[in-house]
C-alpha cells in the first residue's frame, strides 16, 4: 500500500508544480515584457532660398503617429554667401559652403544611421524665376547638387523646386504643428489630435516671393488656389497664394528701377527709403538683371553701369512710392480681390508672420503681438533716422539690411494693409515670430512632415524577459512533465482499481 501511496504522492507534487510553473512563466513573460522604442529616425532638409540656403535636421521616434512623425528640429545651419541661384555660371562653386554644413551635420547624427537619413534640397522663388530666365542653367545647378550629394554618406532624395502654392502650404503645416493644432498629448502622455483647435493661417515673406495660407471661412466655395492637406488622419482644404517677385530683394529692385525710371538725372537717383545721408552705387545688373524688373528696364541699358543712390530718409515719399509697385486698379473695387486681380477669400482668424516679416518687426524694435498704430508711428521713427543714428539703433547692423528695413516696413504696410486687407481691428491677430521652441517656424518642417507620410513606421521591438527559444523549451519540458505526471497517476488509479476488485471476484467464485 505504501509503496503505491509513495508514487502517487510525488506524481501529484510534479504534476501541482508544473502547472503552477507553467502559470507563472507565462505570466512573467506576459508582465515583464518591455517595449523598447526602435529609436530614432533623422531627415535633413536644405531650404535652398533666393537669398540663402539653411540646412535642418529633423529628428523623429520611429514608431510614428497615424502616419506621420512627430518631427523636432535639432540643429540648423546657415550656409555662407547667396542662394543658390545665385551660382548659375558657377555651378560647381556650390560645393564648398555646403561642406561646412554638412560637416557639421555629420557629427550631429549618429555615424550607423547616416545611410538610412533622407536627404531632400527644396529651392523656393529665386531658382523659379532662374528656370523661367534660363531652364538649362536651372538644371545644371541642380545636377550639380545632385553630384554633391553622391558623394555625401546619406540618402539622397533629390533637389526639386518647389512650386508657390506647395511653399505656401508647407509653411501653413510648419506653423500649426509647432503650435500644437494638429497634436497634442493628453493626461496619459499619448498623442491625441485636439478637439475642435482652430488652426492658425501662415504670412511668409522671402526674398523673391511672398505666401498667404489659411483655412477660409466658407471652405464649400470653390477657390481656385485651396489645397488638400491629410496629416494625422485628418483633411484640411487650405487656400494658398503665393506673389512671385513680392518678396522683399524682388520688390526692392522694382523699387530701385522705379526710382531710376522717375529720375532726370540716370547717374544720381534720391531714395526715399534709404536712410539719410546714405550712398551706395550700384550696378544696373544689380537691379535690371532680374525677371521681376524686365519690363522696367531702360532702352539704354547697361548692365554694368553704376547707378548712385542716396538716401533722403522720407517716410511720406517713401510710402507713395512703395504703393506704385502694387496694382490695386486690377480689382475694380471687389472685396474679394485684394491687388493685382487676386482672388482671395476674407482672411480669418489668428496668423503667425514669419522670415522677413518677423525680422522687419524685429529691427523696428517691436515684437509679438501690437496695435497698427503703434507699427505705424514705429516706422515713422525709423525711417525719419539718419544712416549715422541706425547704427546705434539696431540690435544687429549688417548694411545690406540696415539700408532695407524701411522699404521694408513701407512694404509690409502695403501688402498686409492694401494688400490682404488686415484693418487696425484684425491686425492684432497677426503675431510676428521666428520660432516656437528651438524650432524654426519655415516651409521646411512642413515638407518635411508630408514627406514622412512616406517614410516607413517601424514597429515596437518587444524584450522579453525569457529568449523565446528559452520560454518555448521550458513550457514543452513542463507541459510534458505535466502530462506524464497525469498519465502516471491515471495508471495508478486503474491498477489500484483492479486491485480493490480482484478479491470480490474470487469470493463468487469460491464453491461453500
Amino acid at each position: 500500500r505504501m509503496l503505491t501511496r509513495t508514487p502517487s504522492v510525488v506524481a501529484q507534487v510534479f504534476l501541482l508544480l508544473s502547472i503552477v510553473l507553467v502559470i507563472a512563466i507565462a505570466v512573467i513573460q506576459i508582465n515583464q515584457q518591455q517595449v523598447l522604442s526602435p529609436g530614432l529616425k533623422y531627415g535633413i532638409v536644405l531650404d535652398a532660398g533666393s537669398s540663402r540656403t539653411t540646412v535642418y535636421v529633423y529628428e523623429w521616434p520611429a514608431e510614428k503617429e497615424n502616419n506621420t512623425g512627430v518631427v523636432s528640429q535639432t540643429f540648423k545651419c546657415n550656409v555662407k554667401g547667396p542662394g543658390i541661384s545665385s551660382y548659375e555660371s558657377s555651378p560647381r562653386a556650390l560645393a564648398k559652403p555646403l561642406d561646412d554644413c554638412l560637416n557639421k551635420v555629420k557629427e550631429r547624427i549618429p555615424v550607423h544611421l547616416h545611410k538610412n537619413t533622407s536627404v531632400y534640397l527644396g529651392a523656393t522663388a529665386g531658382m523659379r524665376l532662374l528656370r523661367l530666365q534660363n531652364e538649362s542653367a536651372a538644371n545644371e545647378v541642380l545636377a550639380s547638387i545632385q553630384n554633391y550629394f553622391r558623394a555625401q554618406p546619406f540618402e539622397f532624395r533629390g533637389a526639386q523646386i518647389i512650386t508657390g502654392p506647395e511653399e505656401g502650404v508647407y509653411g501653413w503645416i510648419t506653423a500649426n504643428y509647432l503650435m500644437g493644432n494638429f497634436l497634442e498629448r493628453n493626461l496619459w502622455r499619448t498623442w491625441v489630435h485636439p478637439y475642435r483647435k482652430e488652426t492658425v493661417g501662415a504670412l511668409d515673406l522671402g526674398g523673391a516671393s511672398t505666401q498667404i495660407s489659411f483655412i477660409p471661412e466658407d471652405s464649400e466655395e470653390d477657390f481656385n488656389s485651396t489645397l488638400q492637406v491629410k496629416l494625422y488622419g485628418y483633411n484640411y482644404n487650405v487656400y494658398t497664394h503665393s506673389y512671385q517677385c513680392y518678396g522683399r530683394d524682388e520688390a526692392e529692385k522694382r523699387l530701385l528701377g522705379l526710382l531710376l525710371q522717375k529720375s532726370n538725372a540716370s547717374a544720381h537717383v534720391d531714395n526715399p527709403c534709404y536712410p539719410q545721408n546714405y550712398n551706395t552705387a550700384l550696378t544696373m545688373k544689380y537691379f535690371f538683371g532680374s525677371l521681376c524688373t524686365q519690363s522696367l528696364r531702360p532702352a539704354n541699358y547697361y548692365p554694368n553701369q553704376l547707378v548712385n543712390f542716396h538716401g533722403t530718409g522720407d517716410p511720406g515719399l517713401c510710402q507713395e512710392m512703395v504703393s506704385l509697385l502694387f496694382n490695386f486698379s486690377a480689382c475694380r473695387d471687389r472685396d474679394d480681390c485684394p491687388f493685382n486681380g487676386i482672388h482671395q477669400p476674407k482672411a480669418k482668424g489668428n496668423f503667425v508672420a514669419f522670415s522677413g516679416f518677423y525680422y522687419t518687426i524685429n529691427a523696428l524694435n517691436l515684437s509679438g503681438h501690437f496695435s497698427l498704430d503703434d507699427f505705424n508711428s514705429s516706422m515713422w521713427f525709423f525711417c525719419s533716422q539718419s544712416w549715422a543714428q541706425l547704427q546705434f539703433m539696431l540690435p544687429k547692423f549688417e548694411e545690406i539690411y540696415a539700408r532695407s528695413y524701411c522699404f521694408s516696413a513701407n512694404f509690409i504696410y502695403y501688402l498686409l494693409v492694401h494688400g490682404y486687407n488686415f484693418n487696425a481691428e484684425t491686425w492684432p491677430q497677426i503675431h510676428f515670430q521666428k520660432e516656437v521652441g528651438n524650432s524654426s517656424i519655415a516651409w521646411s518642417l512642413g515638407y518635411m512632415l508630408s514627406l514622412t507620410n512616406m517614410i516607413p513606421a517601424e514597429a515596437k521591438l518587444i524584450q522579453l524577459p525569457l529568449k523565446p527559444s528559452l520560454f518555448a523549451g521550458l513550457l514543452v519540458f513542463l507541459t510534458a512533465t505535466a502530462l506524464l505526471c497525469l498519465l502516471f497517476l491515471i495508471y495508478l488509479c486503474i491498477v489500484s482499481h483492479n486491485r480493490k476488485n480482484a478479491p470480490r471476484v474470487e469470493h463468487v467464485f469460491i464453491p461453500e
